[in-house]
């Protein structure tokens, strides 16, 4: 993707590419991701989508079906389940047991409060049976910088859901379940290292709740969507897109996440990645349905890219 700030122009990203002698170009493509839909239980400053309580988009029974068939014709390694919340759908149990035969591994990206509501208690029986990756969103180990991102009260439930997910087997050495946290900056910085910031999420969590868990990933937040709103309205916007290009890292390119992943759509439609699904950026090949793709992007198709978020 590429980037244009308000007022003035920021070299765009496939120049700084070709700078670099690198093309953005597909690997073999292992994961399907599936958005569900934007409808979540918060409304996180951070979010490139501007999920929320008001958005009624959830992916429909022939939407699921086609998904369904074009992930066993396709023959991925993942299906990294996500939203919005993913757990607000109702047939999310459903879709997990029909989507975890046909891949070596599921992943559900959760927000923790979503699946610690009380309501979904069944939820815990898929995710365990199935041994699905959670992939949770913990941004900060501070109560009150964290509720400022998420909404008050969501702290105090996402510490619940993991001493759950850890009573199930979850994030414990040789259970067979996998609990990853991921931590987004609260504001318009960058994030911290990722090796230092799971040291101290490590050591805090279990001396304070007595919670483990298997990694921590940290990312930085991708101004779109809501997020992007907010650095406008908070004048943060201009700095925030200096920062991003003046810490390009041309080593990382090799292992980008579009590289190697397709990205569907809670409408059925295809991109190359989720930032790609929030800008509309279909594939190059034009805007395709999952019902008209025979299987994974071909390696070595280019990757969509565009001047500008808007």
């Amino acid at each position: 993707m590429e980037a244009l700030q308000a007022g003035r122009q920021i070299k765009p990203f496939h120049l700084a590419l070709a700078e670099h002698g690198l093309r953005l170009d597909r690997q073999q493509t292992t994961t399907l991701q599936v958005n569900l839909g934007l409808r979540c239980n918060q409304a996180c400053r951070h979010c490139h989508l501007d999920a929320g309580p008001h958005r009624p988009e959830l992916m429909d029974a022939a939407t699921i079906d086609q998904v369904v068939t074009y992930a066993g014709r396709s023959h991925f390694k993942t299906i990294d389940i996500t939203g919005g919340a993913p757990e607000l759908h109702p047939e999310l149990a459903n879709i997990i047991s029909r989507l975890a035969p046909l891949a070596s591994q599921v992943i559900l990206r959760s927000n923790l409060s979503a699946l610690n509501d009380g309501s979904r208690e069944f939820l815990y029986d898929t995710l365990t049976r199935y041994q699905v990756v959670i992939t949770a969103s913990f941004p900060s180990l501070n109560e009150s910088q964290a509720e400022s991102q998420r909404g008050p009260g969501i702290f105090r439930q996402s510490v619940e859901a993991i001493n759950r997910l850890n009573a199930l087997g979850y994030g414990r050495v040789d259970s067979g379940l996998t609990l990853n946290l991921v931590a987004n900056p609260a504001g318009a910085f960058l994030p911290a290292s990722q090796a230092q910031t799971e040291k101290r999420f490590r050591q805090v969590l279990h001396q304070k709740w007595g919670i483990t868990f298997n990694n921590l990933f940290t990312f930085a937040n991708v101004p779109l969507g809501r997020f992007r709103h907010w650095l406008i309205g908070s004048g943060n916007y201009d700095r925030y897109m200096d920062m991003i290009a003046a810490n390009f890292n041309a080593c990382a390119v090799a292992g980008l996440m579009c590289r190697t992943l397709v990205s569907v759509s809670w409408d059925g439609y295809l991109y190359d990645c989720d930032f790609n699904l929030a800008l509309d950026l279909p594939l190059v090949r034009g805007k395709t349905h999952v019902s008209q793709m025979d299987g994974p992007p071909e390696p070595g198709s280019l990757i969509a890219v565009r001047s500008g978020f808007t």
